[in-house]
């Protein structure tokens, strides 16, 4: 089978970010131990200000989510530490950070942006790739078979997909992918399927479209359906995100 790329799509529809903070305002850090010289790498999408392990602060980076926070803080109910020592790739990136703090040149604040950035790719890389995710999101993603149907969820929203669909993405039976994507997700198909649109819809609306091609787009026909499903699953209705958006 040829081989999908499961972080594009994620990282470009909600647009993640970096950017240089204090330690107490920033939820990735960089950690070098006193006695080894190790260095540590340490992210968690919600907790601000968690270093996680104690150490000197080489850089802290405040990693913005937007959506797709809530969903990697329970995949990710501890954070994710990883040591770099033994991955020249990250050692090498952690290095150039480190740099660009240290010497403070002309543009640093957007070379570490950039930098930042790559970083957080880097380890959600890594974590699919070689990590152990609570039933999740993320544990799907890091099945070959699951994730196929998931970056067909993510990279075609508005498709009509149903169980037989996607199991058809997935090179297994119908059954059994309904079986083995409720163990590894946590959730059924077309839960996830509707909380991803909500997410766009949520997404899209928060940067100015309108409410009503923003719920025909994702398969509301009727704006008060959507309105129900988009109060049920964030406790307030789009208008609401809709006039913040626009304040």
């Amino acid at each position: 089978m040829q081989k999908i790329d499961r972080l594009t799509t994620l990282i470009e529809t909600f647009r993640i970010s970096a950017s240089l903070e204090a330690p107490k305002r920033a939820n990735l850090f960089a950690i070098k131990d006193e006695k080894t010289g190790q260095i540590s790498l340490y992210l968690h999408p919600h907790a601000v200000g968690h270093i996680g392990t104690a150490g000197d602060v080489l850089f802290a980076l405040y990693i913005e989510f937007n959506q797709l926070a809530p969903a990697l803080a329970a995949a990710l109910p501890h954070g994710m530490s990883l040591e770099v020592e033994d991955n020249q790739d990250l050692a090498h990136l952690v290095q150039l950070i480190a740099s660009e703090v240290q010497i403070n040149r002309c543009g640093a604040k957007v070379v570490i942006a950039r930098y930042g950035e790559i970083l957080v790719v880097r380890l959600l890389r890594h974590q699919l790739e070689n990590g152990h995710a609570k039933p999740s999101f993320l544990a799907g993603l890091a099945d070959d078979r699951i994730s196929r149907a998931l970056v067909a969820i993510h990279e075609r929203p508005e498709r009509l997909w149903n169980n037989e669909a996607l199991a058809q993405e997935a090179g297994l039976s119908p059954s059994r992918f309904k079986q083995l994507f409720a163990q590894l997700v946590c959730e059924t198909p077309g839960s996830y399927l509707r909380r991803w649109r909500l997410m766009l819809a949520k997404t899209e609306i928060e940067r100015g479209e309108r409410i009503d091609k923003v719920a025909r787009r994702y398969g509301y026909r009727a704006p008060d359906a959507f309105s129900r499903a988009y109060l049920k699953e964030y406790g307030h209705r789009p208008k609401r995100t809709s006039r913040l958006a626009n304040q």
